[in-house]
């Protein structure tokens, strides 16, 4: 079932998604995007201020990412986002960590006859419920 924009509900929440981060996607991505110490090098991470090998952000935005394709996106008629606000990494995603994605629609606006902008807050939380990542997005959806 394609979820349109009339079929989002403001104050409806989800949970879903299982992530497993693993120490090899986090130096793999790290090298490539965002090639920082406590991203690439455990040794030089082990003495940083995190204490050990921590992922980059951007790698904690492309995991939340894939889990909300995976889970809602892909059996929607999503049109892609339009803007992200208050992206936040409260605290670090590490290697061994299991992430979940929990969202909530804030509200609903319609663009045209043909889409909708949907603003909802997105959570990301570890296997011990620690939020690690929180944003305000607005996805545009096309509408029946």
């Amino acid at each position: 079932m394609t979820i349109y924009y009339e079929d989002i509900e403001v104050g409806e929440t989800e949970s879903f998604g299982s992530y497993d981060v693993t120490e090899a996607e986090v130096l793999e991505f790290a090298e490539q995007y965002d090639p920082q110490p406590f991203h690439t090098d455990p040794e030089a991470a082990a003495e940083s201020q995190f204490g050990g090998l921590i992922a980059s952000g951007w790698h904690t935005c492309s995991m939340t990412m894939r889990m909300l394709v995976d889970n809602h996106f892909d059996d929607s008629a999503s049109m892609g986002a339009k803007a992200i606000e208050e992206l936040r990494f409260p605290q670090p995603v590490r290697p061994g960590d299991t992430l979940r994605v929990e969202t909530e629609v804030l509200e609903k606006s319609v663009d045209n006859e043909a889409r909708g902008t949907v603003k909802g807050r997105t959570e990301t939380r570890n296997q011990d419920d620690t939020l690690v990542l929180s944003m305000v997005s607005h996805v545009m959806y096309a509408r029946r």
